[in-house]
């Protein structure tokens, strides 16, 4: 159940990819092509213990997104866990702010960009909130499984910037043993 949680939650995340969070970036929509394809998500700050307690098992993931015609994101993910290799296919919905996109599947989750070069990363905000309780995650989605150092820095900064300490944020390692093609 803790990996569902981790994959809805980088779903989501993804799903904010169809435009920039002008209150963080001061940008404009990105061209839907942009976001249409695979993704890999190489790194990630959170505050949820779970994770937390497993971060040294936790490997990268992988999303395909494919944009509707209406706006709505079918989002495909890939995820590595001890046990297997789960796969989910959900739809994300806009939620009229911009750059922010939803999902009420297990609860409710938001998410946001927070920077992008809109076509090689993407640095993610994500909220969701189960149990009378709201988590937080910020996460780096990258077109390639390498992370360069530059990135590395720059997820960091955005993270203490997000109240997240060093133990808090991982640079996920890379795995082949769960892919997209399978979806």
């Amino acid at each position: 159940m803790r990996t569902m949680g981790l994959s809805l939650g980088l779903a989501l995340a993804l799903l904010c990819l169809l435009r920039v969070g002008a209150e963080d970036l001061g940008a404009a929509e990105l061209d839907l092509s942009k976001i249409a394809g695979k993704w890999h998500i190489t790194a990630m700050a959170t505050d949820n213990e779970s994770y937390l307690q497993k971060k040294d098992q936790l490997k990268m993931a992988m999303t395909s997104i494919e944009v509707l015609g209406d706006g709505d994101l079918n989002v495909s993910f890939a995820i590595p866990t001890p046990e297997q290799c789960m796969r989910l296919v959900s739809i994300y919905k806009p939620t009229g702010v911009l750059g922010q996109y939803y999902s009420s599947d297990r609860g409710y989750k938001t998410a946001q960009v927070v920077d992008t070069d809109g076509k090689t990363y993407a640095v993610v905000f994500a909220t969701r909130a189960k149990d009378r309780k709201t988590l937080h995650a910020l996460r780096l989605y990258t077109k390639t499984r390498e992370v360069s150092p530059r990135l590395a820095v720059l997820f960091r900064k955005l993270a203490r910037q997000r109240s997240f300490t060093n133990d808090m944020i991982i640079m996920l390692p890379a795995q082949d043993e769960c892919s997209l093609d399978e979806v």
